[in-house]
């Protein structure tokens, strides 16, 4: 889908159109830019932050009212809260008037009404009047800044968009310290990584040697609390395109792949009381030290207590390469040669610079390098492993040339927005890398050839009418290619594994990707951040689509070879998936 950018928090000023200005549509109505449309609201809810971003109140100003739960959540063991309520005054990052919380709802509606390319791709626009009318009642009342960003999370997830979601990556400080790294956000962590498998967690890998907690454990219950019930609550926040369930549940398993883990952070919203002690009148200063598990055991089931690690404490009992945070210029594939088969390992394809002028690793040269090495040396097998690679960069691109003999066709059907030029009220809440995001009119048009989409506007790729080519490039790797793909593969690598598999580029092995078949959204991103809250929003500018003949599911991409994890497999530390492509090789 085209050079997915990174997230960056770094603010571009644009410059605003000129009151009044009315800008074309794709629905032949004009499009109010002036004072007296959306302007005035941003207006006065930029106001309400003139003096500090949140204003706080003391524990017993706090509302007694309760915020309401989004969705039903599953029901709560019998000795905890039946609703997560955040207030606990040790915690509590500042109190926010529900008259402030209600602009920026305005402001949400307004933005994502206006640009966000599947807004209406899985709902009706009654449905998403519902919803966003019933964020604004749940915050109308105030909530903390953590009842409100969890809110605004949950609200982000009923889009079904892979790519919308209250980042970990864009915030700013006062949120990122409340949310993520202050006490004891930064503190509670589970002292296992783990997977899921049938609702219940498999530990993968124990961060407390000091107890019996082991690789190949199965947890059934967290504090008294099952974790199918955990799950079932956390599945309210997960981010994936469509009805891709798969994706959502491996989104919330922690493998410390990245800085943060959805589940870390969102354990800590839903069930507060495990982490900061009791809440209201009666909050104490120590906090709990532990967790209370239950594993199932063939004798039956038994209880550990476990300790509660802070970020840095998992991180180095587990050694993990990826929490060493390497930096722009490190190498982050690897390439293991056999006689009979090679492994190129691609964890990540977010492979940005961090900041603007930053030297950045030479991805392309090593996929070429390696190529050239395989041809050289005549391997007869490449396995490339995309386990665990959301995407980012389009890196599989680089590879395919050098798979190739005649151009391919990159059958994405073009790239549409929902707008031509973003509303000058809109600009002051939208940060993004490229400024020229913020003014397509010299490239959209109501349609490709012909091809119309109701409500946007097709924008063509630069240098290209239509959807990309890839071009044969250098000397061609003829062997037998096979991919490992998993759930987790849903941006550039979904798109990856589709072409590969569409192509017959090499075998896919492993579980159902990510992403969708019916389409995704990406390819560039504005950072929208609330103006009172000050929460930001991943809003995605451009929609995909598969060809309007096409009757695709909503579903990843299938392997075809499909591997299913098992506990046995991950107690004894066996890799099924590349056992399972080493047979195929040795064919």
């Amino acid at each position: 889908m085209g050079a997915e950018r990174p997230p960056m928090r770094r603010s571009i000023t644009a410059a605003g159109r000129p009151a009044g200005a009315t800008l074309p549509n794709p629905r032949g109505t004009p499009t109010d830019t002036s004072w007296t449309g959306l302007n005035w609201r941003i207006a006065i809810a930029s106001l309400a932050v003139a003096g500090g971003a949140i204003g706080c109140r003391g524990p017993g100003e706090r509302p007694p009212a309760p915020l309401p739960a989004a969705a039903p959540a599953a029901a709560p063991a019998a000795d905890q809260p039946a609703a997560a309520t955040l207030g606990d005054p040790q915690r509590c990052a500042g109190w926010i008037d529900g008259d402030r919380l209600t602009a920026d709802v305005r402001v949400l509606r307004e933005a994502f009404e206006t640009l966000h390319p599947g807004l209406l791709r899985y709902a009706t626009k009654p449905e998403m009047d519902r919803r966003f009318d019933a964020l604004a009642e749940r915050l109308g009342q105030g909530a903390t800044l953590e009842e409100a960003y969890l809110a605004l999370s949950e609200f982000a997830a009923t889009i079904r968009c892979g790519h919308t979601w209250t980042s970990f990556y864009n915030q700013g400080k006062r949120v990122s310290a409340a949310i993520l790294e202050g006490e004891p956000a930064g503190r509670g962590r589970v002292p296992f990584l783990f997977r899921w498998l049938d609702g219940r967690m498999v530990v993968t890998c124990s961060a407390a040697p000091e107890t019996d907690l082991r690789r190949g454990d199965v947890i059934t219950a967290i504090n008294g609390e099952p974790t199918s019930a955990i799950l079932a609550r956390l599945l309210r926040i997960a981010r994936a395109d469509g009805g891709n369930d798969a994706k959502r549940v491996r989104q919330l398993e922690v493998h410390e792949e990245d800085r943060w883990e959805a589940f870390d952070v969102f354990l800590q919203l839903y069930y507060p009381h495990w982490f900061a002690g009791s809440t209201g009148a009666e909050a104490r200063t120590d906090r709990p030290s532990t967790l209370r598990l239950t594993l199932a055991d063939p004798a039956g089931e038994r209880e550990i207590d476990v300790p509660i690690l802070s970020i840095a404490e998992r991180r180095t009992r587990v050694a993990s390469a990826e929490a060493s945070a390497p930096s722009a210029t490190e190498p982050r594939f690897t390439l293991t040669v056999a006689p009979t088969h090679a492994i190129l390992r691609m964890p990540t394809w977010a492979l940005y610079a961090r900041s603007p002028g930053e030297a950045t690793w030479d991805w392309k040269a090593f996929i070429d390098a390696s190529v050239d090495r395989l041809i050289a040396e005549r391997v007869p097998t490449l396995i490339v492993d995309l386990r665990g690679n959301e995407g980012g960069l389009d890196c599989g691109d680089t590879l395919i040339e050098r798979l190739i003999q005649a151009p391919l066709v990159v059958d994405e059907n073009g790239r549409w927005s929902r707008y031509r030029v973003i509303p000058a009220a809109l600009n002051s809440v939208l940060d993004t890398w490229d400024d020229s995001f913020r003014d397509l009119a010299a490239d959209a048009r109501s349609d490709d050839h012909g091809l119309t989409r109701d409500g946007y506007w097709f924008v063509p790729r630069e240098g290209s009418e239509g959807a990309r080519r890839i071009e044969p490039r250098g000397p061609r790797y003829a062997g037998r290619v096979i991919v490992l793909i998993d759930a987790s593969n849903s941006s550039a690598t979904f798109q990856f594994a589709a072409l590969a598999k569409r192509a017959k580029l090499g075998t896919l092995v492993g579980q159902a990707t990510g992403g969708n078949r019916r389409g995704i959204n990406g390819g560039a991103f504005f950072f929208l951040r609330l103006p009172n809250s000050r929460i930001e929003i991943d809003l995605p500018i451009y929609a995909y689509f598969p060809p309007a003949e096409a009757n695709e599911p909503d579903a990843g991409i299938e392997p075809d070879v499909t591997v299913t994890p098992t506990v046995e497999a991950i107690r004894d530390g066996v890799d099924l998936e590349m056992a399972a492509a080493l047979s195929i090789g040795a064919r």
